[in-house]
């Protein structure tokens, strides 16, 4: 009999590759929908079918109607597992009830709410115990105009995706140390949506895994970042593997608990200079550092395919080797470069990298380094990965000014 069909999507997402192939390394068949008219990396797999779909921030109403078709024309007689890897995939896959041939890796409606909200993240993570900057939320300008008291200030959407009319869009985040920066946020924001508005903590980026499966809460991990591709604030470009903090695990784990949540997960953090975590977001879908956490034998997207077809499955390790483990990804490595050579965007960043330095972290390499979405005999997605992370990044900052 033929193995279980999965299909992830979108394509895009930076953890693709890893996913289809920890699905892939345990027996699974796997497919993809894609953005129409986006390349990449997953597309040049030896081991993935790709379907394409209208992109849901052009029409999510087509791209909802084009994801149900395809689920209807792949539909077998055996459960098949359909399996989000980033926020839009997330909302078009709870947007609308499955056909009954198809099982979700993914959360309820309830979840899908919790995973994409994050002002409902921040008050199940202050009811768990976790340390969050102090935040409200804003619907004007006047809000927030009278709710700041000193600088800095971080602002950033309240929800992951915003449905509009007939298309979805993501927020834009920012750092603002005076009062002349959060003038110009304002202005480009214009209360186009809600925004969280909290106290700007500084500190090194931590990342908190785990697989909430039929024993509770198990198989943790976590890294913690050595370079954001942007030092102003996003993604790592390099992390490295590091023991989860015991005060963390309680608290995380009545949050997951507590919110009905199964699968795998991610909570962010950060770690002040005192040694203090504080909360950013909880992410209820694969990340992008998934290699990091296969390098360590945590096949996590496998494990959360399985929960899918067998509710009382659990994960499954095996021995962590003990000593650190480094990813890298390329693309993102050289963006980092460009990123220090263009300089801080806010005075509220007090601490630059040198250009010098960066160059030098980033040509060092090794025999402990692995790199994310690289693989010996799918080695297109790899070269792929690498092409496609840099001209996103450029393209997408080359139409951002034009807006502006």
């Amino acid at each position: 009999m033929a193995s279980p069909l999965v299909l992830i999507g979108f394509a895009e997402a930076l953890s693709s590759p890893e996913v289809a192939w920890s699905l892939v390394d345990a027996g699974f068949r796997v497919a993809t929908f894609s953005r129409k008219g986006r390349r990449s990396a997953l597309r040049h797999s030896r081991y993935v079918t790709v379907f394409d779909i209208t992109a849901p921030e052009v029409n999510a109403v087509a791209a909802l109607a084009e994801l149900h078709s395809i689920l209807s024309s792949t539909a077998e007689s055996r459960p098949s597992v359909l399996f989000p890897l980033d926020d839009a995939a997330l909302w078009l896959c709870c947007e609308k009830p499955l056909p009954q041939e198809w099982l979700l890796a993914g959360p309820s409606s309830a979840g899908a709410r919790f995973a994409l909200d994050k002002s409902v993240q921040i008050n199940a993570a202050l009811n768990s115990g976790l340390q969050v900057p102090p935040t409200t939320v804003a619907e004007t300008k006047e809000q927030i105009l009278t709710r700041v008291s000193q600088f800095p200030v971080m602002l950033k959407p309240a929800k992951a995706v915003i449905p509009a009319e007939t298309y979805l869009r993501k927020g834009s985040n920012w750092i603002c140390a005076n009062r002349q920066e959060l003038d110009r946020a304002l202005l480009q924001w214009d209360e186009e949506y809600l925004l969280l508005v909290q106290t700007y903590v500084t500190g090194v980026g931590i990342g908190v895994f785990g697989f909430a499966g039929a024993r509770g809460v198990e198989c943790w991990s976590a890294h913690r970042r050595l370079r954001m591709m942007n030092p102003h604030g996003s993604g790592s470009s390099a992390c490295a593997s590091r023991a989860v903090p015991e005060n963390l695990k309680e608290p995380i784990q009545r949050m997951i608990l507590g919110n009905g949540w199964r699968g795998l997960f991610m909570v962010e953090l950060l770690q002040d200079h005192s040694g203090q975590y504080w909360f950013v977001e909880f992410n209820g879908r694969p990340w992008g550092s998934m290699a990091l956490s296969r390098r360590q034998g945590l096949e996590y997207p496998a494990w959360n395919a399985r929960l899918a077809l067998a509710p009382d499955s659990s994960g499954q390790r095996s021995e962590p080797t003990g000593s650190e483990v480094i990813c890298r990804n390329l693309g993102r490595e050289l963006m980092h470069l460009l990123f220090v050579l263009r300089g801080r965007k806010s005075k509220a960043i007090e601490k630059w990298p040198s250009f010098w330095r960066s160059l030098a972290d980033v040509l060092s390499i090794s025999r402990r380094d692995y790199f994310y979405n690289f693989r010996a005999d799918d080695l297109r997605v790899f070269f792929s990965d690498c092409f496609c992370t840099i001209r996103d990044q450029v393209f997408r900052r080359a139409d951002r000014e034009q807006k502006v």
